[in-house]
């Protein structure tokens, strides 16, 4: 099967045609084994044992991190499911609740199939981790920002894997270039796009860079290093929403799409946090002034 090929002038390749199916194959011929499946999948293995490497290291025990892998699971998946409906189609609270809470969809004819669980928002997925991580420090009387420091140092390879997968699966595509060059997305149309996904991925590895930097300088005090992880995540994910379509009808016309009306609280979070801390540092250091 082909995957793409390049379109190339003067030796410079300028257009790629993607147009590789998002299913690899159906497990038992019924169950749809998906390349975003694989991927999301491995993102969150990835940062599992990569957590599980930062407890080792620091001295906590298997099972409080164990626990803390099933909360951090739970509040992805359920933050990042509920998160979709809540922000980008509320309407399937009330219409399709059956298809909110299960990884079916309803096709022709009023039949339910297995779908997988199409539709996870990252913001809502960032929300339903720091609830997670709130009961699990409530339950090990860990700090909370002492954990969120080092979930932010993991969480970044998640995000990059979840966005390669969003590109083999021909979503979340970007906005035509306007030129010759850019990715063509085959299963969507013939225009080239900005491969917004990969834009993220590799901008989204960058702030995976810095937070590994961060931890091993053992930047203190608890709680600086998630607050720049929000800073730069979020101030990531606004600035490519300027090249990414509109996900749904209503953000069509918005000066700022809802991806970056979401972000905005994150980076001021972020911002207020980063600040807080780093005074409480300095002050710690040098002493108060007078």
């Amino acid at each position: 099967m082909e995957v793409f090929y390049v379109k190339s002038r003067d030796m410079i390749a300028t257009v790629i045609h993607w147009g590789t199916s998002p299913e690899i194959t159906k497990l038992f011929g019924v169950f749809p084994l998906t390349y975003y499946g694989l991927l999301f999948t491995g993102g969150i293995a990835l940062a599992y044992f990569m957590m599980a490497w930062i407890y080792r290291r620091e001295g906590i025990g298997d099972e409080q991190f164990d626990r803390l892998s099933i909360y951090v699971v739970l509040g992805t998946i359920i933050g990042a499911r509920l998160g979709h409906f809540l922000f980008y189609q509320p309407e399937y609270l009330w219409k399709a609740p059956l298809e909110v809470v299960l990884p079916i969809a309803k096709v022709d004819g009023g039949v339910y199939q297995f779908d997988g669980y199409r539709g996870l928002a990252s913001h809502g997925g960032i929300i339903g981790i720091i609830i997670a991580v709130i009961l699990y420090c409530r339950k090990t009387k860990l700090s909370f920002l002492w954990v969120a420091d080092r979930l932010a140092v993991v969480a970044p390879v998640t995000c990059v894997f979840i966005r390669v997968g969003n590109f083999m699966n021909s979503e979340i595509i970007g906005k035509p270039t306007g030129g010759d060059y850019g990715v063509v997305f085959r299963l969507v149309d013939a225009i080239p796009r900005h491969p917004a996904q990969l834009y993220e991925a590799i901008a989204y590895l960058l702030v995976f860079s810095m937070m590994i930097m961060l931890y091993r300088r053992n930047v203190k005090p608890d709680g600086f290093i998630f607050g720049i992880f929000l800073i730069l995540l979020f101030s990531a994910r606004f600035g490519i929403e300027f090249f990414k379509e509109e996900q749904v009808a209503f953000e069509r016309g918005m000066t700022l799409n809802m991806g970056q009306w979401l972000s905005i609280p994150f980076i001021l979070i972020g911002s207020a946090l980063a600040a807080h801390r780093r005074k409480s540092a300095v002050n710690n250091e040098y002493g108060h002034a007078y």
